[in-house]
């Protein structure tokens, strides 16, 4: 089966089909947040640090460093973000940015394989950046629109992925190293938009042998206690074959989905990462306690 390997200096990650989903934190993003734009733009990157942590800490495989800010350095900033998110994390990252000076820089910067997020099946995309993946020896995500922009149809979407796929095999870049974003819209305002991405995820795997990846969060946008739908939308996506998510591991509805969703599909061995996550962690000194107790011939009864 197909295993995607990312690293950092010192840690690796394997995306892959029969393994544990892999949550990439998607907070390391000015789009939406004017604050954390506000404090880029001006060489503060205390919140990147707070968020780097809070998103490993809640259980980030990876993260995703993004910098695009509106008239701004984004190359620079790209590549400041991305050594301090590597001194104080171990985890892998994802590169994202649409520019392609912004995706050099920020290979310059990185220490191990990243992934670079993204490339489109756009012809003047694919012949920019699929070389720079191959001469850095990273991983990329490929983004199922072309010049005709996003199709309703998942097939057609499929034939764009195939395109991106075979492209970089051209540039020598393996399969493997290839995850394919099957985009998804809000369901709020296209109601098919679940079937379409999990009817799309089992053909990438089945047909094409990919990895599999998506902004999860979009699924949910304007829709009331959104991170159930979310939840919901990642449980039924990697029952259908998705192995990576660009998510935030910070709601608790979600990453419990997401882990749940590991151990009925046997890819969390033992349940253990459920039973660590959710034991209850007066347990085991009440159960020594009961022990001590009926050793000492005394009761456990309560009244």
């Amino acid at each position: 089966m197909t295993d995607t390997v990312i690293s950092s200096a010192s840690k690796e990650v394997v995306i892959g089909f029969d393994r544990p989903f892999v949550m990439i934190g998607e907070r390391i993003n000015p789009t939406g947040r004017k604050l954390l734009a506000e404090e880029m733009k001006n060489g503060d990157f205390s919140r990147v640090e707070s968020d780097a942590l809070a998103q490993v800490h809640a259980g980030a495989q990876m993260l995703d460093v993004n910098a695009g800010i509106p008239l701004a350095d984004e190359p620079a900033l790209l590549a400041q973000a991305i050594r301090l998110v590597q001194s104080v994390t171990d985890v892998p990252l994802s590169i994202d940015s649409s520019i392609i000076e912004a995706l050099e820089a920020g290979i310059d910067a990185y220490e191990g394989k990243p992934l670079i997020n993204s490339v489109t099946g756009e012809q003047e995309v694919l012949d920019r950046v699929l070389p720079l993946v191959a001469k850095s020896g990273a991983a990329v995500v490929a983004i199922s629109n072309d010049e005709t922009g996003i199709s309703e149809d998942p097939d057609v979407r499929f034939e764009v992925a195939k395109k991106i796929v075979h492209s970089a095999q051209d540039h020598g870049i393996a399969t493997a190293d290839v995850v394919v974003d099957p985009l998804v819209m809000p369901i709020g305002a296209m109601g098919n938009a679940g079937r379409q991405v999990f009817h799309l995820v089992r053909r990438l795997r089945d047909e094409l042998g990919v990895n599999t990846t998506c902004g999860a969060s979009n699924v949910s946008f304007g829709l009331p206690s959104r991170h159930l739908v979310t939840g919901t939308f990642l449980s039924m996506a990697i029952g259908s074959g998705m192995t990576s998510a660009i998510m935030n591991p910070l709601h608790d509805e979600v990453k419990a989905a997401v882990m749940g969703a590991d151990v009925l599909m046997g890819n969390d061995l033992n349940c253990g990462a459920w039973i660590a996550e959710h034991r209850d962690p007066n347990a085991t000194s009440s159960a020594r306690g009961a022990r001590r107790n009926r050793r000492r011939g005394g009761s456990t009864a309560t009244t």
